[in-house]
């Protein structure tokens, strides 16, 4: 049985498109088949149907309006999958045999632009990756934003640079020239962690030539002959790559791709994933979620781009004093005029996301309001304009400068778009009245029906009599006059009769099907009529996208100035002095999220790092005293510092760091056969490998994944190596190893500090405080009690302490005996004196005495025996 040409061009179409699921338009709604159609029903718990389509059983369909596709959409790539979107390209009315139809738009989990599961505060990247021989180049891009990010790394750490990188950006989505499983760590890291959906050996995407003639047409402008000869091969096949993926799945010109940032990694602090981790800098460890995190904290801003934009300043702390002096002085002007700030935060929060509005009109997905978005974010931007003219500082002047005021947009679309439009746009209704007066015309004679039936009706009852004659519509007949079985006799020949019902006849006449016809006719024109001139209004905010785009980016950048603002005078945070110098230095110094979840006083500390006579601080205490949280905030301080921002403290000076280094405990990495030890050890690894003089390094507890005097062991050589002035980075190292203390009086520039603990008898109060010098004792069975652990267990591990300790000073006694063993002998000359004889007697005859078995007699005895050898 042959299959029907429908199907079989849907089948054509589907074999293109093998790895998506076909959304394939038929009239008003789309349609799934086959397998695509079993996964959509079951996804979208909608109802599995069958459709002849000419072979030997009914084809598995289901199906949605297509009014509200990208609702399903984007349901389907919250899950992962693909969607292919086919429509059709000419009007069924007018097509001759079967419609023509084709793909024109793919969306995929780095390609949406607008879905639930999207978070507006975050960008939602595109990724291509290029790895070949010992170097690496990528690129993302947040379609809705328009730019270009991309770098390279060389070397034989390219790869984990690359890691470190994703980390950062956290792909959605991602293209790789190479097949993924050669890559174990990145793959589990996109797969596992980042939920990233992987697209691998597309070497075809990543040919040179190819990705060069992308970049430049796309760039044309900005690359002018020859320049793009300076860009490396591996990222100019990583851009490239990029292009032309989204070439293939967007089906157009990609106008709002206006800008790539070829960015320098050098000019940023390097943050690797472990410190961005537990610094919890953009989300918690524990739950991945931003309440809690230091950008909690600190994000007041108003508009989803300024949001993206600190986000994005959090993750890339600068190293260019001159940038983080500039946003120092537009914050403390911020904080200064706090009236002119108040009146620019309430207009920013009025600011919708145009960017994600221009991008839907890019990518043919725009609503009819979302013009009017457009047109209320534009109308407070002249209130802005006129706020920030009371500012002086250098970055506030020239992000003033950047904003334009796009008043002929606005009124280009008030003049258009009704502000009173229908709920419903999709039959028109949405111009506004005056625009145009074909619309006008062709509005009056749609809405004039009712007028023009009504005299119709009046006119025909006149004529034939029949006063209970009454005109009608349904969508079968379209109008008719109906007349009941009594009056048929009085039905004059003109009559036409259409349907015949229990107690009455229908019938049309000439005029009214000529009256139906030009009603119809009228709307149809209408809805095109409008139609086209929304398509109008559209290509012009095209045609303008760069406008757009200026003004968003300078508009997100005094958002995130006027959030950092909002944190320093709510939270009594001071503008640090920052400078190249290799000063660390903190008063009264608070950690900015903990103060903020506590309850209780926050307990400030002081800190004095540098790289000479303060390099490192070993810092004991017991567990719950607050090391961790102490060194923790010592890096946030800086690296808030480094973004520009007040920090909490009281005063603070910090000289430029160019890397932080965290090494935090670390739970078992079962799933890649690496033990806790194994993992602690490749990131120590790692630090010792990566770390500057200009570093700022956190070790807590090193060394307690295996035996105690490995682990000692270890955490000794880390110290010395990273105290060595061959390194010498500024360090916090927080042990329990009491005995790694010793080595403040060993290796310049070590320190001890502790975390002051008071004991009163079987209770630790937790001062918060740290001093100078070593902790006297672990209190660690107080901590145990204080945690809630049984006093059963409690007692009883105090018994067993009581014998170790009692074990351990038997231990004690013996090692000294032997060392004054080994001191007697090696202290010997090769000729021995009969003093020394003497000596050697009285030691052995005291060697073999056991004490406890004496009497007080015998004791006496041997007491003058050994007196008289002595004197002899």
């Amino acid at each position: 049985m042959a299959i029907t040409p429908m199907m079989q061009q849907y089948l054509d179409i589907k074999a293109n498109y093998k790895d998506y699921l076909l959304f394939y338009r038929l009239g008003d709604f789309y349609e799934l088949f086959y397998e695509d159609a079993k996964t959509g029903a079951n996804e979208l718990d909608l109802i599995l149907t069958g459709k002849d389509c000419g072979g030997e059983e009914r084809a598995p369909m289901c199906g949605m309006p297509h009014h509200s596709i990208e609702n399903y959409i984007n349901r389907l790539v919250e899950k992962g999958y693909k969607i292919a979107v086919c429509e059709q390209l000419e009007d069924p009315s007018e097509a001759k045999g079967i419609v023509k139809r084709d793909v024109v738009r793919v969306v995929t989990p780095g390609t949406v632009i607008e879905s639930d599961f999207l978070n507006e505060s975050q960008n939602n990247y595109l990724c291509g990756i290029c790895i070949e021989n010992n170097e690496s180049g990528v690129a993302f891009i947040d379609i809705t934003t328009g730019t270009i990010n991309t770098t390279f790394f060389t070397g034989s750490e390219h790869l984990e640079k690359l890691y470190n990188e994703l980390g950062v950006f956290s792909p959605s989505e991602v293209i790789m020239n190479l097949d993924k499983s050669k890559f174990p760590k990145i793959m589990k890291l996109l797969t596992e962690k980042l939920n990233t959906l992987i697209n691998d050996n597309q070497d075809e995407k990543f040919d040179f030539e190819t990705a060069k003639n992308n970049i430049e047409t796309k760039f044309s402008d900005e690359f002018k002959i020859g320049s793009i000869e300076n860009m490396p091969k591996i990222l100019i096949r990583a851009v490239g790559a990029v292009l032309a993926y989204l070439y293939d799945t967007q089906k157009n010109e990609l106008l709002n791709i206006t800008e790539m940032n070829i960015y320098d990694k050098s000019l940023y602090m390097e943050l690797d994933i472990n410190t961005r981790r537990n610094l919890e800098l953009t989300e918690t460890m524990r739950t991945r979620e931003k309440k809690g995190s230091l950008l909690y904290v600190i994000d007041k801003t108003k508009t989803s781009r300024g949001a993206k934009t600190l986000k994005q300043w959090l993750e890339r702390p600068l190293l260019n004093c001159a940038v983080i002096h500039e946003r120092q002085q537009a914050i403390s002007e911020l904080i200064e005029k706090n009236i002119e700030k108040s009146k620019i935060i309430q207009s920013l929060s009025k600011v919708y996301d145009t960017d994600k509005i221009v991008a839907k009109i890019v990518y043919k997905i725009a609503q009819v309001r979302d013009l009017k978005k457009i047109s209320a974010s534009v109308e407070v931007i002249p209130v802005i304009k006129q706020q920030l003219a009371f500012f002086g500082s250098g970055l506030l002047r020239k992000l003033d400068k950047n904003i334009d005021s796009l008043k002929d947009m606005r009124e280009m679309i008030d003049e258009a778009i009704d502000d009173d439009m229908p709920a419903n746009t999709k039959d028109g209704g949405y111009i506004r009245k005056g625009y145009s007066k074909e619309v006008d015309n062709l509005r009056s004679i749609v809405s004039d029906n009712k007028t023009l039936i009504d005299n119709i009706e009046s006119r025909e009852k006149e004529s034939t009599g029949i006063r209970t004659l009454k005109i009608g519509y349904n969508k079968v007949f379209g109008y008719y006059i109906e007349v009941t079985k009594s009056n048929i006799s009085q039905v004059p020949e003109r009559y036409i009769r259409k349907q015949t019902l229990t107690n009455a006849e229908r019938y049309v006449t000439t005029e009214l099907k000529e009256m139906e016809e030009t009603i119809l006719e009228a709307h149809e024109k209408l809805i095109k009529l409008e139609e086209e001139i929304f398509e109008q209004v559209k290509q012009n905010i095209s045609d303008n996208i760069s406008r757009f785009q200026k003004t968003n980016r300078a508009l997100a950048d005094v958002d995130a100035l006027c959030s950092l603002a909002e944190t320093a005078e709510k939270y009594s945070y001071v503008c640090p002095e920052v400078d190249y110098s290799t000063a660390l230095k903190i008063k009264e110094g608070r950690h900015p999220v903990v103060e903020q979840l506590t309850d209780d006083y926050y307990v400030p500390n002081d800190i004095d790092l540098d790289t000479d006579k303060n390099r490192l601080y070993i810092i004991t205490g017991p567990n719950m005293a607050g090391k961790s949280t102490y060194m923790r905030q010592t890096a946030i301080i800086t690296l808030l510092a480094q973004i520009g921002s007040f920090a909490p403290a009281n005063e603070a000076r910090i000289g430029i760091v160019d890397k932080i280094f965290t090494r935090v405990g670390a739970s078992d990495d079962l799933a890649a056969g690496q033990s806790t030890f194994m993992t602690e050890m490749t990131e120590v690894a790692y630090i010792l490998h990566n770390a500057t003089k200009k570093s700022l390094i956190i070790y807590d507890e090193i060394g307690r994944g295996t035996s105690t005097f490995d682990g000692m062991s270890i955490a000794r050589a880390t110290l010395e190596y990273t105290a060595n002035k061959k390194l010498g980075a500024k360090t916090l190292f927080a042990t329990h190893y009491h005995e790694l203390t010793e080595l403040e009086n060993e290796i310049d520039g070590v320190l001890n500090y502790n975390i002051a603990a008071k004991k009163r008898d079987d209770d630790i109060i937790f001062l918060r405080k740290i001093v100078r010098g070593a902790a006297d004792d672990s209190y660690g069975i107080e901590v145990a009690k204080l945690a809630g652990v049984p006093n059963e267990v409690v007692r009883r591990a105090k018994e067993i302490l009581s014998k170790l300790e009692e074990n351990e000073q038997d231990r004690t006694a013996v090692k000294k005996r032997k060392k004054i063993e080994r001191e007697i002998l090696d202290s010997r000359d090769e000729s021995i004196s009969f003093d020394d004889i003497k000596k050697q007697e009285i030691y052995d005859k005291i060697k073999i005495i056991d004490i406890n078995v004496l009497s007080p007699l015998e004791a006496f005895n041997i007491l003058y025996e050994l007196k008289k050898t002595s004197e002899k």
